[in-house]
């Protein structure tokens, strides 16, 4: 059995990872300034500490001695997060993760680092290697500030495991859902309409592609990297290899769920130069398939599918306002 730390544990992602460490045995405490999720029911062997990432001594209560492996998965993510509150996005992606680390290389812990393909920016030369370049837009423009700031958490951690010898895996996230997720994604944002009966939304035709990645999958791989000795040192990317448009996994999520109305958002009109898209995100998954011997399970239906019943029985879920950047629908139909 191994004593785990999560912080994040109450966030999607981090929520997932814990069910899934507890499934496995594991010795959990989690540490996040929330509550879990309202459908997860932990058992009482699993500690909660209240606190932030940014707060190094609170840190100290659970990142010590006798730790076997932190999963670093506190974040601020998500576009309407990235515009609203790009300092938080900052402090909380670099300083939390420099706090982590330091307690972690200190205590002798592993560190598996949540990290993410914004991290490649708008590099147009698909599938990305974990080693490939990255190319991101103006530092004036708030959007670049997630990608920016996660990039620099992993140049710490290289740096810790170079430096200070401290074992670290980091983990590299392809547009992961699934339940739990906030509606503020393209797949969550689409069930949560579907269901609630409002109008889907797509961006520019939703002609952009990417690689959808069930929760399930992605936390499979995390736990990978935090149990192999292979992973020390290492980045991988983590996504599927299907290639989908937005607007098939629209109108899948709408086929579905036996609904079809879409309006269309042109985001030069609605939404100006402070958002800026990427037209494909693709991984090249051949690092962790070879290495690790992990790969997607799951494909997109199975997914969407297990999602939309998911939160067909989970009325909280459904309850939560729609928090994905674009204007009021109503005018944008106009």
């Amino acid at each position: 059995m191994a004593r785990v730390v999560v912080t994040g544990g109450c966030g999607f992602l981090g929520s997932h990872l814990v069910d899934e460490l507890v499934r496995r045995g594991d010795d959990v405490t989690v540490f996040d300034g929330g509550t879990p999720p309202p459908d997860q029911t932990p058992p009482a062997s699993v500690r909660y500490v209240a606190g932030d990432v940014r707060d190094a001594a609170a840190l100290t209560e659970v990142v010590k001695s006798g730790v076997d492996t932190v999963y670093h998965m506190a974040a601020v993510v998500g576009v309407d997060r990235y515009l609203a509150s790009p300092v938080d996005v900052i402090d909380i992606n670099l300083l939390g993760t420099r706090n982590v680390l330091d307690l972690a290389s200190k205590a002798d812990a592993k560190v598996v680092v949540a990290s993410t393909s914004e991290v490649f920016g708008k590099n147009p030369a698909v599938p990305w290697r974990e080693d490939d370049d990255r190319v991101l837009g103006s530092t004036a423009v708030d959007r670049w500030c997630y990608s920016s700031s996660k990039a620099l958490g992993e140049h710490l951690a290289f740096a810790y495991a170079r430096d200070r010898g401290l074992k670290t895996a980091i983990v590299r996230y392809f547009n992961v859902y699934g339940p739990r997720q906030r509606p503020a994604f393209v797949v969550s944002r689409s069930v949560h309409r579907a269901l609630n009966a409002q109008p889907q939304v797509v961006y520019d035709n939703g002609v952009q592609t990417r690689c959808f990645t069930y929760v399930q999958d992605a936390i499979d791989a995390t736990i990978t990297a935090g149990n192999s000795d292979a992973a020390i040192g290492e980045c991988f990317n983590v996504g599927s290899s299907v290639e989908t448009t937005v607007a098939e996994v629209i109108n899948l999520v709408a086929e579905l769920t036996n609904t079809d109305a879409i309006v269309p958002i042109d985001t030069r009109i609605h939404l100006g130069a402070r958002y800026q898209d990427l037209q494909r995100r693709v991984p090249d998954t051949n690092k962790i398939r070879n290495a690790l011997g992990w790969h997607c399970t799951t494909d997109l239906r199975d997914g969407l599918a297990k999602t939309i019943d998911w939160a067909r029985k989970n009325p909280w879920w459904l309850a939560q306002p729609d928090s994905g950047v674009a204007p009021n629908t109503d005018q944008a139909a106009a």
